[in-house]
C-alpha cells in the first residue's frame, strides 16, 4: 500500500531532522515514536493529510494521549508535552515547505501540570555513588573514570560514550585545554575537567582499558570499553550507574543525568553564574539552565525550615 500524505510528509521530515538538522540518532528516533501516534491518533479519525488537521485535532491529540484505551496505557503530562513539541516542529516543517499556509499546532498549549525539579545527590551521596568501584579490577576503573566524567564536566551520557582515546589522551596531556564534547546537531564546546577525573581516566587508559581491548577482533577508537573490546553503550553506562546507586545505598533511581543535575546544582550553591553553568551544560537556551535555580530555592527553603525557630 502506498504511503499516505501524511506517512509521506512526516517521512520528509525526520530525513531533514537528520540530515539537514543533524539531529542526533536517539533525537530522531524520540521523533518518530511521538509521530507515529500522532498519525495514529490522525489515522483513527480519518485524516490521512497534514493540510486536514486543525487546532482541534492536535488539542484532541493531547487528551488522546493522556486517556488510557485499549493496549495503550496513558502518557504522563511531560511525555505529552515532548510530543506536542515533535507535532509543532512537524507542522512548522509542512508550512516552511508551503504545503500549508499555518501551522495548527502553533497555539496549542502543552498540557499543565506540576513541574518536577530534577534530582540532585548531596556530597555525602555523591561521595558514597564515586566510591563504589573497585579499583582492583579494570571494571571497577572503567566505572569510576564514567562516574568521575559524567560529575566532572556535567555531559550527557552520550558524549561522554562518544570520547576517544586520542581525545583523551590530549587532555591527559593539556589539561589546560579541556575537553572537546560534541552536543545535540554535532555543536562542539570546550569544558574544563578537575584533576579528580583526569587521574580516573589515566588510571583507566594505564591499568584498565588494555585488558579490554584485547578481547576486541578489532581495535576500537573508543575511550570507554565493555568486557568485549567494544565502546561502551548507553544502556550498559545506565546499568553500571543503577547499580552503583544501590551500592551505595542511596534512595530512588540513579542514571547519568542525576550526575549531570548534580553537577548544575553543586555548581550553582558554590555560587557559580547560570550562564556559566549554560555554556558547560551545552544549552542553547538558558531557559533550560534556570530550572536548576529552582533546585537551589527550593534547597534553601528546606534548609531554612529545617533550621529557623520561627520559620513555621
Amino acid at each position: 500500500m502506498p504511503p499516505t500524505p501524511a506517512e509521506r510528509l512526516i517521512r520528509g521530515f525526520l530525513d531533514h531532522l537528520a540530515v539537514e538538522r543533524g539531529a542526533s540518532v536517539n533525537t530522531v528516533g524520540a521523533y518518530r515514536r511521538d509521530l507515529n501516534h500522532y498519525l495514529e491518533f490522525l489515522t483513527e479519525r480519518g485524516i490521512d493529510d497534514l493540510r486536514a488537521v486543525t487546532p482541534g485535532e492536535v488539542s484532541g491529540f493531547l487528551v488522546w494521549l493522556q486517556t488510557e484505551a485499549g493496549q495503550r496505557k496513558a502518557v504522563s503530562v511531560s511525555s505529552a508535552t515532548r510530543a506536542l513539541a515533535a507535532v509543532r516542529s512537524l507542522h512548522a516543517f509542512v508550512t516552511g515547505e508551503g504545503v500549508t499556509l499555518a501551522s495548527p499546532a502553533a497555539e496549542v498549549h502543552p498540557p499543565k501540570g506540576r513541574r518536577r525539579l530534577p534530582k540532585a545527590l548531596s556530597l555525602d551521596q555523591l561521595q558514597a555513588l564515586l566510591a563504589t568501584p573497585d579499583p582492583s579490577t579494570p571494571a571497577g576503573l572503567r566505572d569510576a573514570a564514567l562516574l568521575e566524567l559524567l560529575y566532572g564536566t556535567g555531559a550527557r551520557v552520550s558524549e561522554v560514550l562518544a570520547i576517544d582515546v586520542d581525545e583523551a589522551t590530549s587532555l591527559l596531556a593539556h589539561p589546560d585545554a579541556g575537553l572537546r564534547l560534541f552536543g545535540k546537531g554535532r555543536k562542539e564546546r570546550i569544558v574544563p575537567v578537575g584533576s579528580f577525573a583526569r587521574k580516573a581516566v589515566e588510571d583507566w587508559l594505564v591499568r584498565g582499558r588494555p585488558v579490554f581491548a584485547q578481547a576486541a577482533n578489532r581495535p576500537s577508537p573508543a575511550l570507554l570499553l565493555n568486557s568485549l573490546g567494544r565502546r561502551l553503550s548507553r544502556q550498559s553506562a545506565w546499568q553500571l550507574l543503577h547499580a552503583a546507586g544501590v551500592t551505595a545505598k542511596l534512595p530512588g533511581e540513579i542514571s547519568p543525568h542525576t550526575l549531570r543535575h548534580t553537577f548544575a546544582t553543586h555548581l550553582l550553591d558554590g555560587g557559580a553564574d547560570v550562564r556559566v553553568v549554560q555554556e558547560l551544560l551545552g544549552h542553547a537556551s538558558v531557559t533550560t539552565t534556570q530550572i536548576y535555580t529552582l533546585v537551589t530555592a527550593e534547597h534553601l527553603r528546606e534548609v531554612f525550615l529545617a533550621a529557623h525557630p520561627r520559620a513555621r
